[in-house]
């Protein structure tokens, strides 16, 4: 027989059933449903076994069980959506988390090149001091000079490090935002997948088929 050589399935079998009256019969034999629910709904030695004082049918056994089975089926799907869905917003809140990041240390470096600039230039002029200027210069130049009180070397040493380090951790940030952009990407495609339902994609595509027919057909 087709169902005990797993040729006949549940849905062949109700197609025949629809198709064809004389094969209607096929729908309600429990030999049929026996092994079909054998096939697809294997149960434990011990349970098969356990005699049972009002015997279930095995046409409506097989209902129970596929019920069963569907709507665990459905409740797995929601529970891997769900995860996709929440993989999604956590990716999209780690991009905008690593944006701020990455525009908080740009400003940072901004404001330490500035300020590195204004010392070289401060360093420049207390150089210049050393070599005779018109007084006008000359005094500009002083008061560059004495305006700044810390060491001229050692801030300029300490406002390098601190732009290498601003290069590094934007670096990091950026490394990490194109891994999140990605991850994000995947996370898309698999929520995509499971809300993805042929049925509605079949009518969707008929209908927009449909339409457009209908525009040449106007035009």
């Amino acid at each position: 027989m087709g169902a005990a050589a797993n040729r006949l399935s549940y849905r062949d079998l109700c197609s025949l059933a629809i198709t064809c009256r004389r094969h209607n019969r096929l729908s309600s034999d429990p030999s049929i449903w026996s092994i079909l629910l054998a096939l697809d709904f294997p149960q434990p030695i011990s349970s098969s076994s356990s005699s049972s004082s009002l015997p279930v049918p095995s046409k409506s056994l097989y209902r129970i069980r596929f019920e069963r089975d569907k709507a665990r089926r459905i409740a797995a799907s929601r529970r891997a959506m769900l995860i996709a869905e929440s993989q999604v917003s956590v990716c999209k809140g780690r991009l905008k988390e690593l944006e701020y990041q990455l525009r908080k240390e740009s400003e940072r470096m901004k404001g330490t090149l500035e300020e590195l600039s204004n010392l070289e230039r401060i360093r420049r002029a207390s150089v210049a001091l050393n070599v005779w200027q018109p007084e006008l210069v000359r005094g500009s130049q002083r008061q560059m000079v004495e305006q700044c009180i810390v060491p001229i070397e050692c801030r300029l040493s300490n406002l390098k490090m601190e732009v290498n380090l601003c290069k590094h951790q934007i670096s990091i940030y950026k490394n990490a935002y194109n891994e999140q952009k990605q991850r994000l990407q995947k996370s898309k495609e698999a929520l995509s997948s499971q809300k993805y339902n042929p049925l509605e994609a079949y009518h969707s595509n008929v209908s927009r088929t449909d339409s457009g027919t209908k525009r040449k057909k106007l035009t």
